[in-house]
């Protein structure tokens, strides 16, 4: 059975659209072979030039009844609503998609971009935290 996503019924379609956007534009910038960490440079260049509202590397503690049971960083979180995880390989892992919905379990967001710069482009997945 197919089913029809209209744009209404995603969650922040504007933000993740233009995000996206970016995210091509980077890739197509800077091709394929780099480390993460300059991915998230040339992001976060092109969410200032774009006028973005973002943070890096952003801490989350883990919590179990009041006590800090680990740290949990982002790579970014976009206008207070969109936890984007970058990543540079051709699949999408288990432990990458497990990973990026305990950050939006962690800090009570409904969205989440997790994204691979590839040999062939850009791949990304939106992982939905829906309470």
């Amino acid at each position: 059975m197919k089913y029809l996503i209209r744009k209404k019924d995603l969650i922040y379609p504007e933000l993740s659209f233009k995000i996206i956007g970016i995210l091509f534009e980077v890739f197509n910038n800077l091709g394929y072979g780099y480390q993460e960490k300059y991915y998230q440079k040339a992001v976060a260049i092109s969410f200032k030039e774009n006028k973005i509202n973002f943070k890096e590397q952003v801490y989350f503690p883990l919590r179990y009844k009041d006590i800090k049971l680990g740290n949990s960083y982002f790579d970014f979180l976009v206008e207070g609503k969109i936890i984007i995880e970058l990543k540079k390989g051709d699949r999408f892992s288990k432990h990458d998609i497990t990973q990026i919905y305990s950050y939006l379990k962690i800090s009570n967001l409904q969205l989440g971009l997790l994204v691979n710069f590839t040999s062939k482009g850009v791949k990304y997945k939106r992982i939905l935290n829906i309470n």
